[in-house]
This record gives structure tokens, C-alpha cells and sequence, in this order.
């Protein structure tokens, strides 16, 4: 778990502006439902806190796009919702450090619900799409109180493919490596817009999957 000291010091270390939440039996349940609103800009995240269920499904399947949650090939074979785990914190450590902290003090939940990289046969071949996504809620670090309403976050993302990522390798430019950054971005657009982060059009390698996404696997 990332404390809200360590947090606290590394932001105050910047001189200019640049674990687990509870678990559910299903993926889209909401985390909270008593609120307090907040405007996005005030926020200073205290702590980040960062749960994969264990109800999603992991593929280790060698396809173009196989089923389930987590489709994650670049860390060794082990525990993998660890893994996706670790990703995020880095993440949004990485996006919180380079914010301008607010006043409001603030803990950010994280609940993974989707992380779908490439497979081995796509990343050398067609290449495809990071899909990547989220429940985050922000609360009072007192009294656990949620500031607003949990928000659906997609991140999704064009991923490298064949000579592209053959290349993009040698230059030590991982899938991690990308996967990390757009989260850092994401979640900084997420905390300082009214708006959010919103995500690209992707075309047809988006709507497929889209499609993926919304069937049980």
C-alpha cells in the first residue's frame, strides 16, 4: 500500500506542477453511494489504493484476441492480478506526483475492471488495442466519505504492432512502459478536468473491442 506520507512527501518535493479498495462479487457494482461533491482541481491524494477482484478472468491464451480480463504476457508467468496491480500503482503514483496538489485531501480508489494487452501473436503481427479500464472514487481520508460519484474510467489506447513494436522494443519502449505513461496521463486528466479523461476514437479495432468487453467470457 502506498502511504499517504510517502505520497505526501514526493509531492512536496515537486517544485513545479508537472491497497485495495473493497471488492465485489460483480465487475460494474458501484463503490459508494453516500457523496460529498468536490470541484476536480481542489484534490491532494493522500493515498492510492488499487484493487484487481480476483473475479476477473485471466487468458493465457496465444490468440489475436482471447477471452477474459487480463491479457498480460511481458511480466513473467506468476500471479497476474498482482501484476496488473503493480502496473496501476505506478501509474498513478506517477500521475499524482506531477499534479499540482490541491487543498482537499483525498484518497483514490482504484478498481481495476478490464487490462487487455496484447498477446505474443498480435503484438508481431497486427497489433491492436490497450484496453484499459477502470472504477476510481475519490474519498475523505478521515471519514471515508465519497467525494461524488464513482466514475466508469476508459482508457483505452492504440497499441503498437509488428515492425512498430519490433522497433519500439529495441528502444526499451515496452508495452509497460506505454501502458504506464497513458495511465499517468489519464489519471491526471481525470483529476484536473471537469470533464475527464476522454478517451480516442478507435474505429473498428475499438468497437471489436468494445464488443469484447461486453460479452461474458
Amino acid at each position: 500500500m502506498l502511504t499517504r506520507h510517502a505520497i505526501a512527501a514526493m509531492i512536496m518535493g515537486l517544485s513545479v506542477a508537472g491497497c485495495s479498495a473493497p471488492e465485489t462479487a460483480t465487475r460494474n457494482a458501484p463503490l459508494d453511494t453516500s457523496t460529498a461533491t468536490v470541484a476536480a482541481p481542489a484534490y491532494a491524494i493522500q493515498e492510492i489504493r488499487v484493487s484487481v477482484p480476483k473475479t476477473l478472468k485471466v487468458s493465457e491464451a496465444n490468440r489475436y484476441y482471447p477471452g477474459g480480463d487480463i491479457v498480460w504476457r511481458e511480466d513473467p508467468a506468476g500471479d497476474r492480478h498482482a501484476q496488473v496491480k503493480a502496473i496501476f500503482e505506478a501509474a498513478m503514483m506517477q500521475g499524482v506526483k506531477a499534479m499540482q496538489p490541491g487543498h482537499v485531501p483525498a484518497v483514490l480508489d482504484i478498481q481495476v475492471t478490464r487490462f487487455h494487452a496484447l498477446t505474443e501473436k498480435a503484438r508481431y503481427t497486427v497489433g491492436g488495442v490497450h484496453s484499459l479500464q477502470f472504477h476510481m472514487q475519490l474519498r475523505n481520508p478521515e471519514t471515508g466519505m465519497a467525494y461524488g460519484e464513482p466514475q466508469f474510467v476508459k482508457a483505452d489506447f492504440k497499441a503498437l504492432g509488428g515492425q512498430a513494436a519490433i522497433k519500439a522494443e529495441q528502444q526499451g519502449i515496452t508495452q509497460k512502459y506505454r501502458i504506464t505513461n497513458h495511465l499517468a496521463g489519464v489519471i491526471q486528466r481525470q483529476l484536473t478536468s471537469p470533464g475527464g479523461y476522454q478517451a480516442a476514437n478507435l474505429g473498428l479495432m475499438g468497437a471489436l473491442n468494445q464488443l469484447g468487453a461486453s460479452n461474458k467470457n
